[in-house]
């Protein structure tokens, strides 16, 4: 085994998201492996270990891996260890944290972290989601993704802002409009806060315009050594710093929905990590998992972008807008694409993109720094990565 290593992004590949009927689970790993090895400029050949990750729940199917693997040339008999990763809806950033530590080890100088999903298999993956949650305390209340993100919206316009379904549709706009320039995202609508504001209440306060799609898709990543990093690779993101929280199981004990706690002790353990100080100077993007709009007010938060119950502002100042001080999800965020075990990686794909500059119509001028979100389970979960254009 190597001595321990840096670790760069040097390939990202990502297929076009939505209901994809044109293309099987197989055929999702290989448009999307054969892109990032492409960028990255080597064969799977060059490839030393694979982590895969899927919910399997939400596509209907029994161990993917074992049909995805031979698609893009891992399967048997070739000899590479593959490692699989199922953690709800931080699935996705599992895989990138895991690859990440292969590489960091000195275990591996090139690894492949790949995520499929495809919930278009699936009658209707809501129904699955609201599984996710204790069978005896939690499912009678009928405590699915929905009424939590609801619960969430609930809890912080009565202990904060009772304008907040107004900030929730400018959340909702803001990554819709953003999605219009990427052409991977599943939801290609322009929408305006009046049009969200107008948008039918699945849960008081969340509407349909606050709520992220159920998407196919699948994104794959390699990362490799500093080692490595001297011969792969044209553009180079380099992970600074990695960090996974988990927190009860149960949603009736957790603390107060309105503040995400446990995501800001997180964020506050890999911030001494990398060396940040103040957040808001320090990155030059994020890319934040909001499945619902209410949820990425919240992250601000919790981020230490804005004090409890000041999410807002950032908003009302044009902050986080794609031209903003600090642009957030200008890929167009979990609420334009949600293949759910996939999006975690997305985001951890986009901020690579972006620090690299190969971002496309959505590239943010002048990346250095990039923040990646993800979170899962019944908000139980939450993974952070910082990546950087240096090494250093």
């Amino acid at each position: 085994m190597s001595p321990p290593s840096k670790v760069a992004v040097v390939g990202v590949g990502i297929t076009k998201f939505g209901r994809r009927l044109d293309a099987t689970h197989p055929d999702l790993a290989w448009e999307a492996t054969k892109r990032a090895l492409e960028m990255a400029g080597i064969w799977i050949d060059d490839v030393d270990a694979v982590v895969y990750g899927t919910m399997d729940p939400f596509d209907g199917v029994a161990a993917p891996e074992r049909w995805d693997s031979a698609a893009y040339g891992a399967g048997r008999g070739s000899g590479k260890p593959i490692i699989k990763v199922t953690t709800g809806g931080t699935t996705g950033m599992s895989i990138a944290l895991l690859a990440h530590a292969l590489v960091a080890s000195g275990k591996y100088d090139v690894v492949l972290a790949t995520g499929v999903q495809k919930v278009s298999e699936n009658i209707e993956a809501q129904q699955v989601l609201n599984t996710a949650v204790d069978p005896l305390t939690d499912r009678p209340l009928g405590i699915g993704a929905i009424a939590v993100g609801a619960m969430q919206a609930s809890a912080y316009y009565f202990k904060y802002n009772k304008r907040i379904e107004e900030y929730m549709a400018l959340v909702a706009s803001k990554n819709r409009i953003n999605a219009l320039r990427n052409p991977v995202s599943h939801l290609q609508i322009r929408l305006t806060p009046e049009e969200a504001l107008m948008s039918p209440y699945l849960i008081w306060p969340v509407k349909l315009a606050d709520s992220c799609p159920s998407s196919d898709g699948a994104v794959s990543v390699v990362m490799v050594s500093d080692r490595a990093a001297k011969r792969i690779g044209n553009a180079h993101a380099w992970v600074k710093a990695v960090d996974y929280i988990a927190d009860t199981y149960w949603f009736g004990t957790k603390s107060d929905p309105a503040d995400w706690t446990n995501l800001a002790l997180l964020a506050r353990r890999i911030y001494r990590k990398a060396g940040v100080r103040d957040p808001y100077r320090f990155f030059d993007v994020m890319e934040l998992y909001d499945a619902f709009s209410i949820q990425e007010i919240l992250e601000y938060e919790a981020l230490n972008l804005a004090p409890p119950g000041q999410g807002t502002r950032l908003l009302e100042e044009g902050v986080t807008e794609f031209h903003g001080q600090l642009p957030v999800n200008p890929s167009g965020g979990v609420l334009s694409s949600n293949p759910v075990g996939v999006t975690g990686l997305w985001r951890f794909a986009e901020a690579a993109l972006q620090v690299m500059g190969r971002a496309g119509e959505h590239q943010v001028k002048g990346v250095q720094r990039a923040l990646a979100h993800a979170w899962g389970g019944a908000l139980q979960f939450h993974a952070l990565a910082i990546l950087s254009s240096s090494p250093e």
